[in-house]
C-alpha cells in the first residue's frame, strides 16, 4: 500500500471513487476535475494499482498564514473498515505540515463524520447562521459581479477571524455559483431547483427575502456569519496556530 499524490493514469479511478462516494452529477464531477483538481493538492491510497481512498484540498489563508481546506475525502466501498481514511488523513497532515501549512479545515456532512474527525484530532472551530425564508413582493436592488470583484469585496465583508478563500477556490466556485453585490451585502448563491441556496451572505442578512424576489425564487436557504450551526472543524499543524472564527465557502 502506498500513499502519495496520484499519477496521471490514476485520475480515472479518482473520478470513479468520487462517483461511488458522492453520487454527484457528471457535470459537477467534470467541473471539479477541470477547475478544482491538481495532483499536487491530492493524496490517495493505492494498492496493486487500485485507488482505495483519496482526498483533495484547496489553499486558503488566515492571518497571513497558509491553511488547507480538505475536501472530498472518500474510501472505496470495498475497502471501508480497514483504517485507510485514518492513515490517509495522518499522512496528509504530515505532508501539509512539511509544506509549511499552519492548519487544516474541513466541513463534515453529518454528525457521524463530525465524530470521526474529532477522533482524528479535529475540534469544532467555526459556526454559521443558517436560515430559511420565503420571498417577499419587494425586490432588493443588487447586481451580478464577476469573480475578481467578488474576491476583492469579500475581503472587505469578511468578519473578524474570517478565512480568506481565493484563487482556485473561486475559479471552481464560479463554475456553479453566481456572485452578487448590493448596497449592504455580498452574496454567493446557487440555484437549487425552484429554491435558492445562499452559499454565503455577508453583510445584512435581512435582505434575504427581497433577494429571492429579485432573483425570481419563491424560497431559499442562506448561510451567513453566526453561531447557530457548527460548521468547520480545525486541526493545527504547528503549535500556536491561530484558530479561525469564521469559514464560509464550503463546496457542498
Amino acid at each position: 500500500m502506498k500513499i502519495d499524490r496520484p499519477a496521471p493514469d490514476l485520475v480515472p479511478q479518482l473520478k470513479l471513487l468520487w462517483q461511488l462516494a458522492f453520487a454527484e452529477e457528471d457535470s459537477f464531477l467534470k467541473l471539479f476535475f477541470d477547475k478544482g483538481f491538481a495532483p499536487e493538492r491530492c493524496r490517495c491510497v493505492v494498492s496493486e494499482g487500485r485507488v482505495l481512498a483519496g482526498l483533495y484540498w484547496f489553499d486558503c489563508e488566515f492571518r497571513g498564514e497558509p491553511y488547507a481546506y480538505i475536501y472530498g475525502v472518500a474510501t472505496h466501498p470495498a475497502a471501508q473498515g480497514q483504517g485507510l481514511c485514518r492513515a490517509l488523513m495522518a499522512d496528509t497532515h504530515r505532508h501539509l505540515a512539511a509544506l509549511g501549512y499552519s492548519g487544516v479545515l474541513l466541513v463534515p456532512q453529518g454528525e457521524s463524520l463530525r465524530a470521526m474527525y474529532a477522533g482524528f484530532g479535529y475540534r469544532e472551530a467555526t459556526a454559521v447562521g443558517e436560515f430559511f425564508c420565503a420571498a417577499v413582493p419587494e425586490p432588493q436592488p443588487m447586481h451580478p459581479i464577476d469573480r475578481e470583484e467578488y474576491e476583492r469585496l469579500r475581503r472587505e465583508y469578511l468578519p473578524e477571524g474570517g478565512v480568506i478563500q481565493e484563487g482556485v477556490s473561486l475559479v471552481f466556485l464560479e463554475g456553479y455559483a453566481k456572485f452578487y453585490k448590493g448596497l449592504s451585502f455580498l452574496l454567493c448563491a446557487v440555484p437549487d431547483g425552484d429554491a435558492l441556496m445562499g452559499v454565503e451572505l455577508l453583510g445584512d442578512p435581512e435582505v434575504a427575502p427581497k433577494v429571492l424576489c429579485s432573483l425570481g425564487f419563491r424560497e431559499g436557504t442562506f448561510r451567513c456569519p453566526g453561531d447557530k450551526k457548527p460548521f468547520a472543524m480545525f486541526l493545527p499543524l504547528r503549535q500556536g496556530a491561530p484558530v479561525p472564527a469564521y469559514f464560509g465557502l464550503a463546496f457542498d
